[in-house]
């Protein structure tokens, strides 16, 4: 398989955070998203940002930035059509994502999806983490495992079918991978957890403990 495209999913309303561009926030010298940047962009073969309004406010990353489709603010699935839609137009035949409010997403990352998707006619992987007791009552576990739906290998041959499914209604990642045949990649416990994400001001705080004790 060759290498992926990669697309952030910076596309939300980031509610809990007040609103604005969540990706935005500042993050030791950088910011969200330059975290996210520099952990992702050596692992795929190009680099896309799914963010919707004003493009010009992303404009010191040198990324294309490609807006949802889709109306009314859908969920992470919309962002991912737009980068397969992207990833068509540049030949690719698979995409990664990995949402923009993750700082320490890990660096094997593509590594592990596209393990995971061996022998795949069309490779649909979703990150996943071991189960804790938190998790007992989510919605998004299968087998002992916690999903995480911002992050997963997508196939490009599958765009137009995403795509119906959307305007038909559906918003919920898993029940469409689920649909066809989605296999999950399995990544360990770490500290920090390697999808840990920045929902409230409280989470930001958090990161900002885990980069100082890294450093």
């Amino acid at each position: 398989m060759t290498r992926p495209l990669g697309i952030i999913l910076a596309g939300g309303l980031a509610t809990r955070m007040g609103g604005g561009d969540k990706a935005l926030l500042p993050l030791g010298q950088g910011t969200l998203l330059s975290h996210v940047i520099e952990r992702l962009r050596p692992q795929v073969a190009g680099l896309a940002l799914n963010a919707n309004g004003d493009a010009a406010r992303f404009e010191g990353f040198g990324l294309p930035v490609l807006p949802d489709t889709i109306e009314g603010f859908p969920g992470p699935l919309a962002g991912v059509l737009a980068g397969l839609d992207w990833a068509a137009e540049q030949g690719a035949e698979t995409v990664v994502t990995a949402a923009a409010d993750t700082p320490f997403l890990p660096r094997d990352l593509v590594a592990r999806l596209t393990d995971a998707a061996q022998g795949m006619a069309q490779p649909l992987v979703l990150a996943a983490t071991p189960r804790d007791e938190e998790a007992e009552t989510r919605s998004k576990t299968r087998s002992g495992l916690v999903r995480h739906p911002t992050f997963g290998l997508w196939p490009v041959a599958l765009r137009h079918d995403l795509r119906a499914a959307l305007e038909g209604g559906l918003r919920k990642v898993v029940l469409w991978t689920d649909a066809h045949g989605g296999r999950e990649a399995l990544f360990p416990d770490a500290d920090p957890a390697p999808f840990f994400n920045v929902n409230t001001p409280d989470d930001l705080d958090i990161a900002r403990g885990y980069l100082e004790s890294a450093t």
